[in-house]
């Protein structure tokens, strides 16, 4: 039960959320994070350890880079997590990240300046 309510308090915040669904779609680095959601590299990355701690996200090294990506074992947690993706349409910030996702790679050349 505990681990289910975990799992809800993360999802009441607005910037993990919207973490979660970007990582839904592909794996990103906290420069493409930050690009897409225009939020500050040091509350993305908070947010991003909290994932990683609680197991619901995993990184890897990739030259100068750490990706992160989901790891979601629970049936039930990924299955809420796809619920909100399918009815993205009804979340106008979900929906612009989105959009903003197309430009990931723009915003992993513009950190390797």
């Amino acid at each position: 039960m505990e681990s289910l309510t975990d799992f809800f308090k993360l999802l009441s915040d607005d910037t993990r959320l919207r973490i979660l669904v970007l990582l839904y779609h592909k794996k990103l680095c906290v420069c493409q994070l930050q690009g897409i959601m225009g939020e500050s590299q040091p509350k993305i990355s908070k947010h991003l350890a909290k994932l990683r701690d609680l197991g619901i996200v995993q990184d890897e090294r990739q030259e100068q880079f750490i990706y992160y990506y989901l790891n979601i074992k629970d049936k039930l947690f990924e299955s809420i997590l796809k619920s909100v993706v399918d009815n993205i349409e009804a979340y106008e910030v979900l929906k612009r990240d989105i959009e903003n996702l197309n430009d990931a790679e723009v915003f992993l050349k513009l950190c390797k300046r």
